[in-house]
């Protein structure tokens, strides 16, 4: 008989031989039926991924139940855009991976029925946190006023995934900050008023000049605008 890998799930059993173990990271479960499409598995499998992709997953503890996301990733990238690090992880109610790149945070779920995926752009994303369980983690993601959390994440893997981003997210303030803003000009001040007589007998002294000046004035020692003057300059500490 053949070497064969048996699987158990549930009530079901699936033999993966030889040439079919790849096929592992690439069943789903949809109801009570189990499905497999091992001509599928083998097309996409002889297709390389691309490197950024693969240096990726290397980084990754296992790619159990990601194996789709993984191999259709290319599919959900901006042009020009490069992937970092992975994890897989349970979103919601779907079950798939969380991708760090040089632009954003992406979580992907590429299902045999269906296929969803939803970014957090670097900019947006205000905070994340990560909270560790006996055996897997979660990450929470505070983006433009929202909350995301993706659970049953692998607790080495999750970690270095969030510390990435906390760096990311620590120091893009520094460069949209943008060079610091001289001081603003002092406002421009009027001369400072002269100073208020300060008793009865200082108000009686400038009245008494005053009188004296509107004589000087009179007797033509004055000039109109040098009484003005200087009447006003009096005025103005009583």
């Amino acid at each position: 008989m053949d070497d064969f890998l048996q699987v158990g799930l549930g009530s079901y059993r699936l033999r993966l031989y030889p040439q079919d173990r790849q096929c592992w990271e690439d069943f789903v479960i949809l109801g009570d039926t189990f499905l497999i499409t091992l001509p599928e598995v083998h097309n996409m499998a002889d297709t390389p991924l691309r490197p950024d992709i693969a240096a990726a997953k290397a980084q990754m503890p296992s790619s159990l139940g990601t194996g789709r996301e993984v191999k259709n990733l290319e599919g959900y990238l901006w042009e020009g855009e490069t992937v970092e690090r992975m994890v897989g992880g349970q979103y919601g109610k779907g079950t798939g991976l969380l991708v760090v790149t040089d632009r954003r945070l992406l979580f992907v779920v590429h299902g045999m029925m269906s296929q969803q995926s939803e970014d957090f752009p670097i900019e947006r994303i205000s905070s994340i946190q990560w909270s560790a369980g006996m055996v897997l983690g979660a990450i929470t993601i505070f983006a433009s006023g929202n909350k995301a959390e993706i659970k049953n994440v692998e607790k080495n893997a999750g970690k270095a995934l969030v510390d990435m981003v906390r760096d990311r997210v620590n120091s893009k303030g520094a460069f949209s900050a943008g060079p610091i803003a001289a001081p603003p000009a002092p406002a421009p001040t009027s001369a400072p008023a002269a100073p208020a007589a300060s008793s009865a007998t200082e108000k009686e002294d400038i009245i008494d000049r005053i009188r004296r000046l509107g004589e000087l004035h009179a007797s033509g020692i004055l000039t109109d605008e040098e009484f003005t003057s200087k009447k006003t300059d009096l005025l103005g500490r009583l």
